[in-house]
């Protein structure tokens, strides 16, 4: 067999997700094991280097096929030199991450944020598979994002390009201190953790609400509970998507994207939020700079990181 094939590797804070996909980004295949954090560095790339070698020795593909590895990883990166500059969530720090990496696999690596190969992957192999243009935000814990333009992720020169979610997008007298110490951001509001907040300070002032029964609210419980009809609830899920709405007409004028894609656990609210989205993204956004443009939800789900790590080897 003389395929060439492309492992890609989503490093999380508890599992290492490693799959095989082919030149056209299908997902043939994939194996998850521990990250190994609770132990230490080492231990965390030994694992990511074993899974890669695992799972092509478990598939019909021999080693001398594989192309070359990607990595997805949340943190700050200095993604040209391959290089962790701090990743929280797994004890990382100052680690040469691709150079150790070749050094152990003897293929070629690369490095990448998770939420730029999360949109990668979706724009390889998913929602904006054909469309070279396309912005994809991720509604988890945070508000993920990632640019595509013309095929190729945009890192700017620094590698912050596409921290969507850090847009100031709230007003002044509307917001509040978001995690990177700024205020206003866009995740304040519509990330899973601003829904959250969002109805525990409704329960909190006595607002009437069925999430008040609710022992530990998450987002899907808000979400839910708008669909049944809790006018608090709604009012939550408005918000949230008024200014993810607003957050993408921004976008659109500055890059004029064909497609905006959604993903993460939010999303899954499905056309209950998108139609809400599509239509303040109508309201404010020129007609000549949303005419053509998409709103659609990822299709690949928790597979997106893989599917784009794995993409880093050709796009």
């Amino acid at each position: 067999m003389s395929e060439k094939i492309y492992v890609g590797a989503d490093i999380g804070g508890t599992t290492i997700k490693v799959g095989i996909c082919n030149v056209e980004g299908v997902l043939i295949q994939t194996y998850e094991g521990p990250t190994g954090v609770e132990v230490g560095t080492d231990e965390i790339i030994n694992n990511i280097a074993k899974y890669a070698r695992h799972i092509v020795e478990e598939s019909p593909y021999a080693w001398e096929q594989v192309a070359g590895v990607g990595i997805g990883i949340a943190g700050f990166l200095d993604i040209p030199n391959g290089f962790v500059k701090h990743s929280v969530n797994l004890g990382l720090r100052n680690v040469k991450l691709r150079d150790i990496l070749e050094e152990k696999l003897q293929k070629e690596v690369r490095i990448n944020n998770d939420a730029n190969v999360a949109a990668l992957g979706e724009a390889w192999g998913g929602a904006g598979k054909g469309v070279p243009n396309c912005v994809c935000y991720t509604l988890g814990t945070g508000v993920g994002g990632g640019i595509i333009i013309n095929g190729k992720i945009i890192e700017g020169f620094s590698g912050m390009a596409g921290e969507l979610g850090h847009m100031q997008i709230v007003p002044d007298l509307e917001a509040i201190q978001c995690g990177c110490g700024k205020m206003g951001c866009l995740e304040t509001v519509s990330s899973a953790t601003g829904i959250i907040r969002m109805a525990k300070d409704a329960v909190a002032r006595g607002d009437r609400t069925s999430l008040s029964l609710v022992e530990d609210i998450m987002a899907k419980d808000v979400v839910d509970a708008a669909k049944a009809g809790d006018e608090v609830a709604i009012r939550i899920v408005n918000r949230a998507a008024f200014y993810l709405g607003k957050s993408l007409a921004a976008v659109a004028i500055v890059l004029n994207p064909q497609r905006f894609i959604i993903g993460g656990g939010v999303s899954k609210a499905g056309d209950f939020l998108f139609d809400q989205i599509r239509e303040v993204f109508q309201k404010l956004t020129p007609d000549i700079a949303q005419e053509g443009v998409e709103i659609v939800p990822a299709e690949l789900g928790n597979n997106a990181g893989v599917v784009g790590a794995a993409g880093l080897l050709i796009n």
